[in-house]
């Protein structure tokens, strides 16, 4: 029997909902507030979270938010409750994590539905999982290597970030690590007088967080999305079992972490040594060895660019006008594409 959490502190919205699941087969246990519901669920461990968005104490938005920080509530299927109709506010749950939202008043069948659909996928989801642990052992064996893991890792979970969205935040506990499907993602880090630098810009088959989890620590660093981005998640349990059973995969990771060590030094040296302009030009052009191939412009905001340059947003714009009038560079807006790239490259520091 699957077993339903519902959060909601309106005792004639709760009854009725609670009344609902019972004569569907579903054992249900409930919660009146956002604290009690966060106890709950540590719990009962449902298979599915209902949770209203406007409660006191701690409001919907805030129990999604500790649950997801949760590895073990992570993965329930949650289902927001709401009276709020707005666009925005329901947009807001979403790119949160919620699974979906229901909108004051709705229907029996529209809440057995709703429910359904979500345990269906997750049923999916773990059959996905364990397919994926069978095909993983037959790419041991074969030493198929890094491309084939890297398929069977996105057969296990994924999630779309909105623009802009974060993904994690600095200080946070780092669960897992993160595969790049599709998009690009940003890492920032905030220094002591307030200016931000990017530490590194993760694209299509990058790995995000795998220096992170190696070391145990909190992230250093702040993840957000540049664009509407789809990653796969692989939990650091899992992770930590395949580094130590496969040492031919723990070599893969280990090469992928020695990289990223460089990248950084070579960065650090640039910050160090390099003028303003040979800081945005090399900026520049890691920007376009990192993007797909076949693509003859890059978008990035002064904003980014100047902290990945590490330079100020002000000092971005006057470099990037002069690129442009010496013959350089064409700009349109965020949009930079490279004339000349042989003179761009040899730029004299």
């Amino acid at each position: 029997m699957k077993k339903i959490l519902v959060i909601e502190d309106n005792v004639e919205i709760r009854e009725n909902v609670i009344e609902i699941l019972e004569l569907a087969s579903y054992e249900v246990a409930f919660a009146k507030n956002g604290t009690e519901g966060i106890a709950m669920t540590s719990k009962y461990q449902p298979d599915l979270i209902l949770c209203d968005i406007m409660m006191p104490e701690l409001d919907g938005y805030g129990v999604l938010y500790l649950l997801n920080k949760n590895p073990e509530t992570a993965n329930i299927p949650f289902i927001f409750i709401t009276a709020k109709s707005e666009r925005l506010d329901l947009r807001k749950g979403m790119e949160m994590g919620a699974d979906d939202y229901l909108a004051k008043p709705f229907g029996r069948m529209e809440l057995l539905n709703a429910i359904e659909s979500r345990l269906k996928k997750k049923e999916s989801q773990h059959a996905s999982f364990s397919n994926s642990l069978e095909k993983f052992d037959q790419m041991v064996s074969k030493k198929e290597g890094l491309p084939e893991l890297k398929r069977i890792i996105a057969e296990r979970k994924s999630r779309l970030f909105k623009k802009n969205q974060v993904v994690h935040y600095e200080g946070d506990m780092a669960t897992g690590i993160y595969l790049v499907l599709s998009g690009k993602i940003k890492t920032m880090k905030l220094a002591e007088d307030g200016r931000e630098l990017m530490t590194g810009i993760y694209k299509a088959e990058d790995f995000l967080g795998l220096n992170i989890i190696l070391s145990s620590n909190p992230y250093d660093d702040t993840a957000t999305a540049l664009e509407d981005t789809q990653v796969c998640f692989f939990p650091k349990l899992q992770f930590d079992e395949l580094l130590q059973l496969y040492p031919d995969v723990a070599g893969k990771f280990l090469k992928l972490l020695s990289h990223k060590i460089r990248d950084k030094d070579t960065q650090l040296m640039q910050l160090a040594y390099q003028s303003v302009r040979k800081r945005i030009a090399e900026s520049i052009l890691s920007l376009f060895r990192n993007q797909e191939l076949g693509l003859d412009s890059i978008t990035i905001s002064r904003t980014d660019l100047a902290a990945l340059s590490g330079t100020a947003s002000e000092t971005v714009s006057r470099t990037l006008t002069e690129f442009k009038n010496e013959g350089l560079i064409e700009k349109k807006g965020s949009i930079l594409k490279i004339l000349n790239p042989s003179k761009f490259s040899k730029m004299r520091n």
